[in-house]
């Protein structure tokens, strides 16, 4: 198997054979929040099955492709249907787009996910800022061999999420009189909800919410230098009485509050 950056120049040259222009951000969506495609003056379309080295999304709710177009006046790339671990890729594979991102010259990085809360203070619908989070739960990506050309052996993980996108992120929320909290992201495999005792865990541990993405995502994105930016759907509750939580609950209380993370996601792009 060849090495990732011979990969990458492979499947940026044929990317950029199909889409020539250089995208100011890239954007990952979450569980349920496909629609926000629906903002985008879409230019081009590409399924991940097309793509050299892409794996293939198998999760409802991520609709499997990388879509290229306009938004606020600049040039995005969204994956709608990012990878997981607990689908049985390799951290590699999980984090192969966010390296093909930057590769294409974003600048930033927006990621949204869905996520179960531990904070009392929370309920469904709504939506968290994430400010920092807590890997042990999953698999850190840059285990391996390091390539320099990528980043460093070990990159300083002081500011995982960019201090200046969440300053800019709340002035778009005041600004639109959308409520958000800022916390703490506890990242696990997956693919099980967390059992009661996991849920009292996590929440002594120091998180807010809990789920199964978007950490790895963050660590490739910092080891290569990238600005992160990500935002936390509250889709069900893991403290209080409500002992079951569905996927199909989690899909439909993430559409509800996708307009919210749009409207921020859309003022963040404008702002660049």
């Amino acid at each position: 198997m060849s090495d990732i950056i011979q990969q990458l120049q492979e499947t940026t040259s044929f990317i950029r054979s199909i889409y020539p222009y250089t995208p100011d951000a890239g954007v990952v969506l979450g569980s349920g929040l496909g629609d926000f495609a629906n903002e985008i003056e879409i230019e081009k379309e590409i399924d991940y099955k097309e793509i050299p080295h892409f794996p293939v999304s198998t999760v409802e709710g991520h609709k499997g492709k990388l879509i290229f177009g306009e938004l606020e006046g600049k040039k995005v790339v969204v994956m709608a249907g990012r990878f997981h671990f607990y689908e049985g890729y390799s951290v590699e594979e999980v984090t192969f787009p966010i390296r093909v991102m930057k590769f294409l010259g974003i600048k930033c990085l927006l990621l949204s996910n869905a996520s179960g809360s531990v904070n009392i203070d929370f309920k469904v619908g709504d939506l968290m800022i994430i400010k920092d989070h807590i890997s042990f739960g999953t698999m850190n990506p840059l285990i391996g061999k390091n390539y320099e050309s990528l980043g460093p052996r070990f990159p300083d993980m002081s500011e995982p999420y960019s201090k200046k996108l969440i300053e800019k992120a709340r002035e778009i929320a005041l600004a639109n009189k959308i409520p958000v909290h800022e916390g703490v992201y506890f990242v696990v495999t997956g693919p099980t909800f967390e059992t009661k005792a996991e849920y009292r865990m996590i929440q002594l541990v120091g998180a807010d919410v809990v789920g199964m993405s978007t950490v790895q995502e963050n660590i490739v994105a910092v080891h290569m230098g990238l600005p992160v930016f990500a935002l936390s759907v509250i889709t069900d509750m893991g403290v209080g009485e409500h002992a079951i939580t569905t996927h199909e609950e989690v899909l439909k209380a993430a559409k509800l509050a996708e307009p919210k993370m749009a409207a921020i996601f859309k003022g963040l792009i404008a702002s660049l």
